[in-house]
């Protein structure tokens, strides 16, 4: 009975004790490769690679999400102002939460969906092929060569993302509004053109990079750490999305909360 009841005490303790280690093992893992960023060799070639598969290959997905959450808010928005008989000002809150929250969330969510998660199988399969193992036998830098270009393109390809989400979803929020709800074009357009700042873009722009560079780190690290085979390369792809989700989240948490505090 004492045993069991020590024991029921040091499991929580036990746990976060790895969860310490394997997220100081992470950073550490990550830091080691910020040298790498800004040092030759640099692959352009791979870079670009990486690039056309994350960003443009996640075009359509974007292009789908955005189109579908713009018509959503505006529905919304519409029943919460009309309520009070203030429809004519909704434009500037859609905006503001396409912009600022659902954009770079949305789009960092999706590109995690489809980019990071095959980013982890892929190079899970190299580990547990040996393909790392080999590239490393050859005398060349396995981690510089999969995982900077892998970071580099997400890190770059998000911020595109986001620009192509804000633009199309505030398009299709604007014309379920003026077209079908039957908002005023002008009181619409005005209202947006009134409030809208400059910190709003720059607040979506800071996120998607923060966000595309943190999902990126997650997806690469779980990925070339692969253990256990054709189900250890699963169990890899599942926690990197989870992982990455969680990820966005906090950070957009911890963003928001630092723009509001620098009165952005």
């Amino acid at each position: 009975m004492v045993t069991a009841f020590f024991g029921a005490l040091g499991r929580p303790v036990l746990l976060l004790w790895k969860s310490l280690e394997k997220f100081g093992e992470f950073l550490m893992f990550h830091l080691r490769l910020i040298p790498a960023y800004f040092t030759p060799p640099f692959r352009a070639r791979e870079l670009f690679i990486q690039m056309e598969s994350i960003g443009v290959g996640s075009f359509w997905v974007i292009v789908l999400t955005s189109v579908f959450t713009g018509m959503v808010l505006a529905i919304q928005f519409y029943q919460g102002f009309h309520q009070f008989g203030a429809e004519n000002f909704m434009s500037y809150p859609i905006f503001l939460a396409i912009t600022r929250e659902l954009g770079p969330v949305f789009a960092a969510l999706m590109l995690t969906s489809r980019a990071i998660s095959a980013m982890a199988a892929e190079l899970g399969t190299m580990r547990v092929t040996e393909q790392i193992d080999a590239i490393d036998t050859l005398a060349i830098d396995s981690k510089r060569y999969l995982i900077v270009p892998r970071i580099l393109a997400s890190t770059l390809s998000l911020p595109l993302l986001v620009i192509l989400f804000n633009f199309i979803g505030n398009l299709s929020a604007y014309f379920i509004s003026i077209h079908v709800l039957g908002v005023n074009e002008e009181s619409y357009k005005s209202i947006v053109r009134q409030y809208l700042e400059l910190s709003d873009l720059v607040t979506s722009l800071v996120k998607a990079f923060v966000f595309g560079y943190l999902v990126s780190l997650v997806g690469t690290y779980i990925g070339y750490n692969t253990r256990g085979g054709a189900r250890g390369v699963g169990r890899s792809t599942t926690s990197a999305v989870v992982f990455s989700a969680v990820t966005i989240f906090g950070a957009n948490y911890l963003l928001s909360a630092f723009f509001l505090a620098m009165d952005w």
